[in-house]
């Protein structure tokens, strides 16, 4: 995306289950970014009539309509270079070698805003059903290069 300031939406670990506010969250955002573990085609196609996204796969992601999302993703959002994976563990790059400004990732169902030097790292925590933390995701605003992250808390039903 070109635009000098982009809203994006940022989710993962929804295992096959997309919260009602969701839509809410990111109705104004340009695009939403999912950091695996979706569990199915039908949570990908519910967001992608909120805004374009730009998936990964995580390791509960399996099949057929798995098999064409990548295990990284590198994009560029508001000057920002943005990548998306699962497993933070698994992360292949010195992003601040590749000129990444920030890596979002998913697998521990934690919230984690963190800057490491010139990198900021974000986990969004877990929008799937709660395994005793509170479900959360997170939207980000980027303008020319400049993040900011706001996390967002699901009700519990």
């Amino acid at each position: 995306m070109t635009k000098s300031i982009v809203t994006a939406g940022v989710i993962s670990d929804t295992h096959n289950w997309l919260r009602p506010e969701v839509s809410t969250f990111f109705a104004d955002c340009d695009c939403i970014l999912h950091a695996g573990d979706i569990c199915s085609q039908e949570v990908l196609l519910k967001l992608e009539k909120i805004a374009p996204v730009y998936a990964v796969r995580g390791n509960m992601d399996h099949g057929v309509w798995a098999r064409s999302l990548p295990e990284r993703r590198l994009v560029e959002l508001a000057g920002a270079g943005i990548y998306i994976l699962h497993d933070l563990s698994r992360l292949d790059v010195k992003p601040e070698a590749a000129g990444i400004n920030a890596v979002i990732y998913g697998h521990t169902h934690r919230v984690k805003v963190q800057e490491r030097g010139p990198v900021l790292y974000i986990n969004p925590g877990s929008a799937g059903p709660s395994r005793g933390g509170r479900p959360t995701a997170a939207r980000m605003r980027i303008e020319d290069g400049d993040i900011r992250v706001r996390i967002l808390e699901f009700r519990e039903p």
